[in-house]
């Protein structure tokens, strides 16, 4: 029997790509139901169309914009999502901090892809701001990681990491390539081993 994955996005969507190619030639034992975005014009929703996957477009700014509060964003996200009893959710590229009224509903199965290893440049433009540390000679190298979600940001447990160089000639999009090219192995890879946990829990 397959696992049930509900994978998060806002943006382009090479990660989510990532996991349907590995569920499509069954590296993985498991489906998408449902890729969620918050940002409607974001690629990765025709990804998941190309892919015959349902797909659910849930903004916060109606939220924003009544005064309501992300708590009662995140409560309500969890109740459409929960609809399609996901096993693991993966957070590829999702731009939204989720709160415990999200958490909570799905506690140990939320995973997050992160481009920095544990402790390291936490928040956006990780990327950009690893590179610049190497260019300062802080650093040796970056890599990437997917780490359980608790409510504060990418300080989760981790579930797996990639060590990625920096070359001296490196610019920062050769980098930035670099390390696209390594989180789609590591988010399957992670994947994987969260599905691990959860069917040895169930």
């Amino acid at each position: 029997m397959l696992s049930c994955l509900a994978v998060f996005i806002s943006g382009s969507g090479t990660n989510l790509q990532a996991i349907l190619d590995a569920t499509a030639e069954r590296r993985l034992a498991a489906e998408v139901a449902v890729v969620v975005s918050n940002r409607k014009a974001a690629f990765g929703l025709v990804r998941a169309e190309q892919a015959g996957v349902p797909m659910l477009y849930f903004p916060f700014k109606p939220y924003a914009d009544s005064g309501r509060s992300r708590a009662a964003y995140d409560a309500d996200l969890a109740e459409r999502v929960a609809a399609y009893w996901p096993d693991l959710i993966v957070l590829a590229g999702w731009m939204h901090v989720l709160s415990p009224a999200f958490l909570n509903r799905f506690a140990g199965r939320v995973i997050n892809l992160h481009p920095a290893l544990p402790g390291h440049f936490a928040g956006t433009e990780a990327i950009r701001r690893g590179y610049e540390a190497y260019r300062r000679g802080e650093i040796a190298h970056s890599g990437c990681m997917v780490h359980y979600v608790i409510p504060e940001v990418d300080a989760g447990p981790l579930v797996a990491q990639a060590v990625v160089p920096i070359q001296p000639d490196d610019t920062l999009e050769s980098f930035e390539a670099r390390m696209h090219a390594a989180e789609h192995c590591v988010i399957v890879e992670a994947v994987g081993i969260a599905l691990t946990k959860v069917t040895a829990t169930m």
